[in-house]
């Protein structure tokens, strides 16, 4: 603990003289924890030459990728300490900070890719992100980081059973925790860049995560059993600090609106090649992949709604969420 605060203290301290404006040029800082190689990334790259092009130089973005500056949960924090501008969070880390997201993570709660945009690009999926400004924390979208499924060690998950007794790598969730144990398995918070030697060290015998990350990860070479049960549409969320969005002039928030409008669309049809082709590597790298009959998660995981029904306004979103499945 102590030494991230010290790393907390040294960010600040590095970032708040890194970000004096130089020629009337600002750079913006974005830090995440996915591989170069990520859709994410890509499609980050992309809003930083287009927000240099529709800024004529004004604007400009640094990005640190591969955790370089701590996990997403630490970023959250440095974001809300001022000291870093930007990132992509899951909102099953989101949701330690803007309780609200949660609702995103209940499994089975979308139906399709479709329907799932369908809610995070309409009037509910911009609620949540304005809920998130309470907590310093500016949402401007979601990036598609499609469905995750379990993957293990030693044996496939064809059924609820199967996750008995294994101790399942999860995010920092409670959400995911309580999904996991419906499902008889025993939830492990790991960080993403712990995750490798964990599986490789028996720490824990699985995890859940969508398909390009698992083939990005190379986590195939010590679980060769994916199962497709896809239990939840985790979406990525591009995140600001409100510190960093309120010092910014309208003519500046325009040029960013309009840079993260075509990063999202770009990263969506990059999205779909990537999950294509992870589907694809991963067999040929012999991974055996599974296709379970998805009624008996949704049965078991049923009462993680009804912890809901006192909450008038969530439960009222749920039900929305799930009208327009129809």
């Amino acid at each position: 603990m102590k030494q991230f605060v010290a790393f907390l203290l040294l960010c600040t301290l590095f970032f708040a003289l890194g970000c004096e404006e130089a020629g009337g040029i600002r750079t913006i800082r974005l830090a995440h924890g996915l591989d170069i190689n990520h859709s994410v990334h890509r499609a980050m790259v992309k809003m930083g030459e287009d927000l240099d092009s529709v800024s004529q130089g004004k604007l400009r973005i640094e990005i640190y990728p591969n955790q370089q500056l701590g996990t997403e949960r630490e970023i959250l924090e440095l974001i809300q300490l001022g000291s870093i501008d930007m990132t992509k969070v899951s909102v099953a880390t989101l949701e330690n900070f803007a309780p609200k997201t949660r609702i995103l993570g209940l499994p089975y709660l979308f139906e399709s890719r479709e329907h799932a945009f369908e809610v995070l690009d309409g009037p509910i999926g911009q609620s949540l992100l304005d809920n998130a400004e309470q907590f310093r924390l500016k949402g401007l979208g979601y990036y598609d980081a499609g469905f995750r499924s379990f993957y293990t060690e030693h044996a496939p998950v064809t059924a609820p059973d199967d996750l008995k007794g294994l101790k399942i790598r999860v995010m920092e969730s409670i959400t995911a925790m309580d999904m996991v144990k419906s499902l008889g398995g025993s939830p492990t918070p790991i960080s993403w860049g712990e995750l490798y030697t964990s599986l490789q060290q028996g720490v824990v015998d699985g995890a859940e995560n969508n398909l390009p990350s698992f083939y990005l990860s190379k986590h195939y070479e010590v679980c060769p059993y994916y199962s497709l049960d896809e239990h939840t549409f985790s979406p990525d969320v591009l995140i600001v600090g409100t510190q960093f969005w309120d010092m910014l002039s309208e003519q500046e928030k325009s040029w960013i609106s309009e840079a993260v409008k075509k990063s999202l669309e770009h990263q969506r049809k990059l999205w779909a090649e990537s999950e294509a082709e992870a589907l694809e590597k991963i067999q040929e790298k012999g991974v055996r992949i599974s296709y379970p009959d998805k009624e008996p998660f949704i049965e078991m995981t049923r009462e993680m709604y009804r912890t809901y029904e006192d909450d008038e306004a969530l439960n009222s979103m749920i039900q929305q969420i799930k009208t327009l499945a129809n």
